[in-house]
């Protein structure tokens, strides 16, 4: 990571602070334990409606095993989870889409003898199980959005394999944005990626959010943190070590030592 980049580039917008919208989403003293591994240890924090709420950790701090815990892929240890006030830490994972959540992964999961667009249209289909008023046609409008969203309609006919890395990573946030989802959750969405493509998909999040999507970004790209959050989580082992504005999170001596590096420092 180069620290000079992280204090020349500017933040590309100033955003209203998170606490001036209501919460959305509310987790209370969350933990998930394996044994005596403590992968997420008392996390409590809000996220605001119509915000980017980032997490920002280095590998193992715990980060995807809340971001599974969130979306009910595992099961809390303890805690409570609060979707727009109601509890909702005992559904099953295959509720998930109905209770407004969409989510990517580290890794692109596509099925390869799939096209692009059948790829998306599987985020459709989860979202119409259990709604007998969704249809095959708002199913389809649904995908039509998602990929004039991302920018994708030119591969639509093509199969995963037939495109690059960057435009597999879009494929898998249309096929999430084709729930039509009232939270978003992005674990790593530009791992891999070139910085052109990251830009691209830092400006798809900002529109996203102008659009009114919440969304929570797990990213290890500080400046992509810096430049589209609101507001940042910073975990280490489990556990929150700071909280506040990007800039504020980035300067705090305990992120700096367990993410950014004692040389970094000096750039704060």
């Amino acid at each position: 990571m180069n620290a000079n980049t992280l204090k020349l580039q500017p933040v590309i917008a100033e955003h209203p602070p998170a606490s001036s919208t209501a919460p959305i989403l509310e987790i209370r003293e969350l933990s998930v334990h394996y044994g005596g591994v403590k992968a997420v240890d008392g996390l409590s924090f809000i996220v605001p409606a119509h915000k980017i709420f980032g997490v920002l950790g280095p590998n193992g701090s715990g980060k995807s095993t809340l971001m599974a815990a969130i979306t009910r892929l595992v099961d809390p240890t303890r805690g409570s989870m609060f979707l727009d006030g109601k509890a909702y830490g005992k559904e099953p994972s295959s509720m998930v889409a109905r209770l407004g959540f969409g989510r990517t992964f580290q890794t692109a999961r596509l099925l390869p003898e799939l096209t692009i667009e059948q790829n998306i249209m599987l985020g459709a289909d989860v979202r119409r199980v259990g709604q007998p008023k969704a249809t095959r046609a708002t199913a389809r409008d649904a995908v039509a959005d998602a990929v004039d969203r991302t920018a994708l309609a030119p591969y639509v006919q093509m199969r995963p394999t037939e495109v690059s890395y960057g435009v597999q990573r879009r494929v898998e946030i249309a096929r999430a944005l084709a729930m039509r989802p009232r939270i978003l959750v992005l674990d790593e969405p530009t791992a891999g990626m070139n910085h052109a493509e990251r830009d691209e998909v830092a400006t798809l999040l900002m529109e996203l959010r102008t659009g009114g999507l919440t969304q929570i970004l797990v990213e290890h790209d500080v400046q992509m943190m810096v430049n589209t959050c609101d507001h940042v989580l910073a975990m280490n082992f489990g556990k929150q070590i700071a909280e506040g504005t990007p800039a504020e999170v980035v300067r705090n001596s305990s992120v700096q030592e367990a993410y950014l590096g004692r040389k970094w420092r000096q750039y704060a």
